[in-house]
């Protein structure tokens, strides 16, 4: 599992670092949810709960995470407004290009 330099995270989240590091050794976290570019290159991102990346059917060793989110809605609310923002900026819904993008480009940690 990779985490995008530029990762979104939700207001929730009080410890990016230490949910970071509870993901990448398959720790539990209830309330946890990822958000990722998808596997499929036709879509652009995944709203995945952490529970499931512990099943064999993910391929979590090449799985970009972009965002990190304390339930659902709040994933859906970072989504949203990340696709405001590359809209805003780019005048195209391109996602997946603008993270691949702007992941080589910066090192930040935004609050969502």
């Amino acid at each position: 599992m990779k985490f995008c330099s530029n990762l979104y995270v939700g207001k929730s989240i009080r410890d990016p670092e230490k949910v970071k590091w509870k993901l990448k050794h398959n720790a539990g976290q209830f309330s946890i949810y990822v958000i990722a570019l998808a596997a499929s290159k036709e879509d652009q991102l995944e709203i995945i709960h952490s529970g499931y990346l512990k099943q064999r059917c993910f391929d979590t060793e090449h799985m970009l995470v972009v965002g990190l989110a304390s339930g659902r809605q709040e994933a859906v609310e970072i989504v949203a407004r990340l696709a405001q923002k590359v809209v805003r900026e780019t005048g195209d819904a391109d996602i997946r290009g603008y993270i691949l993008n702007s992941c080589a480009a910066e090192s930040a940690c935004h609050r969502f």
